[in-house]
């Protein structure tokens, strides 16, 4: 059994109204994550939805604008790549899905063979949260047309870095 990870496909991120929209590029990948996800659900993958969720007051907000507050339009999962009753949910305050979360919980439950990776930001979320997978020594692919940043040269180092560093499997 497999899992896909859906990382930060929130409207503050994936809306050009959003406080940290990651711009065209970004929207580019969702066709490809809707594809991902479908095949998952009907092949027996398990799909997780990684969404962050802030307070008003969150620390973060030192370093970057006030997104993804729990309760808000802006923490919401875009239309197109919603959740579903058999798909799990996780929320996060940091980059890395695994601090304070029940991101290792869930894995260990699945045990999952590979974990396949998605969503934005890429050098931020992502590849942060690869970092932890592979830390756990989990097979990771992440798929390079399901990923997106809005710093493109930050993007490439990333991909980069999770391959020769990280040694996940970027495809």
């Amino acid at each position: 059994m497999s899992v896909l990870l859906v990382i930060d496909m929130l409207r503050d991120f994936m809306t050009e109204e959003g406080a940290l929209y990651c711009g065209d590029n970004a929207r580019r990948i969702i066709p490809f994550i809707a594809r991902k996800i479908d095949e998952c659900r009907s092949s027996g993958c398990k799909v997780i939805h990684v969404c962050d969720s802030h307070r008003p007051d969150d620390r973060e907000f030192s370093i970057f604008p006030a997104h993804c507050v729990k309760g808000t339009r802006g923490a919401e999962s875009i239309e197109e790549l919603k959740p579903v009753e058999q798909d799990i949910v996780i929320e996060k305050t940091r980059y890395s899905a695994f601090y304070g979360t029940e991101l290792e919980k869930a894995l260990k439950e699945l045990d999952p063979e590979t974990v396949f990776v998605s969503g934005v930001c890429t050098s931020i979320c992502v590849m942060d949260t690869v970092g932890g997978l592979r830390d756990r020594d989990y097979r990771v692919v992440v798929y390079k047309q399901g990923v997106a940043d809005f710093d493109a040269e930050a993007h490439e180092f990333a991909l980069k870095r999770m391959a020769d560093v990280y040694g996940a499997e970027v495809k």
